[in-house]
């Protein structure tokens, strides 16, 4: 794994989190309790800062960035980036999945119990309303996220990738 400080700023994890050896993790990066940084994965705090609540986990080939005095990247508790995604200089509040290979561009706020959809683009600014699900390329909202959603996916993912990184401790 890497992990390194730039300028002064080194990341800072939690209890029980797992790095995978080939993750990179650099600069103003602070994550909570029980996060998983994956396979290939990057979050990368050398421009502005990143903080990361409880029971993140960050899939493979999955990028978090920022951008340059301008945009920093908030993620909240119990959310899931799904492989090879990207999530740049944005706000992603508690208990969302972002889809496999989609990007979250900066200024986006995307409000808790949300859902993005494996290949969207939310486009910079968007505000994605809370308990919903954005698809498409611009995203869009398609529908509201389901108790059943909610419990079958988001929680479902989230707690799962908890119990995967246990094995490879």
């Amino acid at each position: 794994m890497i992990i390194k400080s730039v300028r002064g700023k080194s990341p800072k994890m939690g209890n029980d989190c797992f790095i995978a050896e080939n993750a990179a993790i650099v600069g103003d990066v602070t994550m909570g309790d029980q996060c998983s940084i994956w396979f290939n994965a990057v979050v990368r705090g050398d421009v502005h800062f990143i903080k990361m609540g409880n029971k993140v986990n960050v899939q493979d080939g999955a990028v978090i960035h920022c951008t340059y005095q301008k945009s920093p990247t908030t993620i909240g508790n119990n959310v899931s980036i799904g492989h090879n995604a990207i999530v740049h200089g944005c706000t992603v509040k508690d208990n969302v999945l972002v889809g496999m290979g989609s990007i979250i561009m900066d200024d986006c706020i995307v409000e808790s119990n949300s859902i993005i959809a494996a290949g969207a683009v939310v486009t910079q600014g968007t505000h994605v309303e809370e308990g919903s699900i954005y698809a498409g390329m611009p995203a869009k909202k398609i529908k509201d996220v389901s108790p059943e959603l909610t419990a079958g996916e988001i929680d479902r993912i989230a707690n799962n990738y908890v119990t995967y990184a246990s094995w490879f401790k």
